[in-house]
């Protein structure tokens, strides 16, 4: 299944956001997920194997629970790919940073002028 396949699944995305914090046991991902998507628990454990098989997750166990985890490899290969199309917005990103840079110095340089006017009062 290619990365994107596996990635085009809202659930799958969403254990992703899940697991993007740290590890977390099969049942507390499960609970979140049906709570959120009102799926069963056999369509989340569906949905955590073809994260696993497709390299996208890991699991280990402790115990009786199984801990899954994020494995980035396959995110990386995405981001690597990204690469060809970021400069259809990384200059759109540029110049809204440059913007808000702008705002926040004319914001602090007005609160400086303030300050040393003493006709203006808070």
């Amino acid at each position: 299944m290619h990365a994107f396949d596996v990635l085009g699944e809202p659930v799958r995305r969403r254990i992703l956001e899940l697991l993007s914090d740290g590890e977390m046991t099969s049942g507390a991902v499960c609970a979140v997920i049906q709570e959120e998507f009102g799926i069963s628990q056999p369509a989340v454990s569906q949905h955590l194997k073809v994260l696993r098989d497709n390299g996208f997750a890991t699991v280990r166990p402790e115990g009786a629970r199984r801990l899954y985890a994020v494995d980035p490899e396959p995110l990386r290969d995405i981001d690597v790919w990204l690469d060809h199309f970021r400069r259809f917005w990384t200059p759109h990103l540029d110049a809204l940073a440059t913007e808000l840079a702008r705002g926040r110095r004319e914001r602090r340089l007005r609160g400086s002028d303030d300050e040393a006017d003493p006709r203006r009062t808070s």
